[in-house]
């Protein structure tokens, strides 16, 4: 904890040490709730102090003033004990890294990925609902985009949404209006599993216009933040709150976003912790899929189009091999040229002599003669008359 001896910067003076904040001193769980108050997520030289020397001594570190000033200005507000109680108030608890429901994916963020540095993992998950977040988010994949989205992209966010929880998958969005909306809307219909990951507490209902759905969530699957209750969201924590979506989950789908959609950001955390991006195209005339478009030529995303392709992104076709486009078959396929040829010269009422049909297809009499031989079998040829005319699957 040396490094932190000295900082000067202006560093507040160390005071006496709250009596709120005493209790989390000695207690993993406590600190971590207090370390989700006193730093921003995102905030990578709080989360390597806590990795070095754990949450406690951390914090013993900030109250007795060796730790920046942006951590020590909200000490005196610190109260994590009333935090969890709060939470617990409405329903939820506080998860924290050893708890068998503490997500595995989360530890990735602390892996400095391709030399860019580690995301920061949380301090903490603070959580409403009953199902069991580690196990959901082991098969799950994010459902993402633009809060502005046209009808076509709330359609196929519902489409695969839908489709996805009815294969066992949970939908984890953001709670937000738009894509996430309609893919949170969507997973519930089905009765599957979904969770958002917001950008405040959760008890805060942010949107207030998606009230009633955050409430079936909290229900029926689950919220989540890494931010305590009360707090509010800001842009900063929604940009950040985008890289636990993609660490909580198997894989990344952005179904519609503008070129500079904030959901992006999603893919691009998805991108550095390697799991799977995928993006849905739109019409090329579209601003709303410019963002997708992109995500497709520029990043290598993958192609995605249907629930079972968003199944196979994220790795697990349950022993399944994806359906077969059903394909319109026309009279003449599978014919070779030559067969062609003459399939196309046969009448379809009355019959055409071997000679007519030479002349017709442009090939000698001894290759059309063969050839019917084979549109015969077939069923493209038939005799009549003395003569050919095209079969009943001509």
């Amino acid at each position: 904890m040396s490094r932190w001896a000295g900082t000067g910067q202006g560093a507040l003076a160390p005071g006496p040490v709250p009596s709120a904040v005493k209790a989390a001193l000695g207690d993993d769980r406590l600190a971590r709730a207090a370390w989700s108050r006193l730093a921003e997520p995102g905030d990578t030289a709080a989360t390597r102090l806590v990795a070095e020397v754990g949450a406690p001594l951390a914090l013993e570190a900030v109250v007795t003033g060796r730790g920046p000033e942006r951590w020590r200005t909200r000490l005196a507000d610190l109260d994590p004990a009333s935090d969890v109680a709060a939470v617990r108030a409405a329903g939820g608890r506080v998860l924290v890294p050893g708890d068998d429901e503490w997500p595995t994916g989360l530890g990735d963020l602390d892996v400095d990925a391709g030399g860019d540095g580690p995301l920061g993992a949380p301090f903490c998950l603070w959580v409403r609902g009953p199902v069991h977040v580690a196990d959901v988010c082991a098969r799950s994949a994010a459902l993402v985009g633009s809060r502005a989205a046209t009808g076509y992209g709330r359609h196929v966010a519902a489409e695969l949404a839908a489709g996805v929880a009815d294969r066992g998958f949970a939908v984890v969005s953001g709670g937000a209006f738009g894509i996430d909306a309609a893919a949170h809307r969507a997973a519930l219909a089905v009765e599957g599993v979904s969770v958002a990951v917001l950008a405040c507490g959760v008890d805060r209902s942010y949107p207030a216009g998606n009230a009633a759905l955050l409430a079936e969530l909290a229900r029926t699957g689950a919220l989540v933040s890494e931010v305590p209750p009360g707090t509010t969201p800001t842009r900063w924590r929604f940009l950040e709150r985008n890289r636990l979506i993609a660490a909580l989950t198997r894989g990344t789908v952005v179904v519609e976003a503008a070129w500079r959609s904030g959901a992006l950001s999603t893919a691009d955390r998805a991108e550095r912790l390697l799991r799977p991006v995928g993006a849905v195209p739109g019409p090329v005339t579209s601003a709303a899929s410019a963002g997708c478009h992109r995500l497709l030529r520029e990043r290598g995303a993958v192609c995605v189009t249907s629930a079972e392709e968003v199944v196979e992104l994220v790795g697990e076709l349950d022993g399944r091999a994806l359906p077969v486009p059903v394909v319109q078959t026309r009279p003449f396929d599978g014919l070779d040229r030559d067969e062609l040829r003459v399939a196309e010269c046969l009448p379809r009422r009355g019959a055409c002599g071997l000679d007519r049909l030479a002349r017709d297809a442009g090939l000698a009499a001894g290759t059309v003669q063969a050839v019917l031989g084979r549109l015969e079998l077939s069923g493209h040829a038939v005799r009549h008359d003395g003569g050919w005319r095209r079969g009943t699957v001509a």
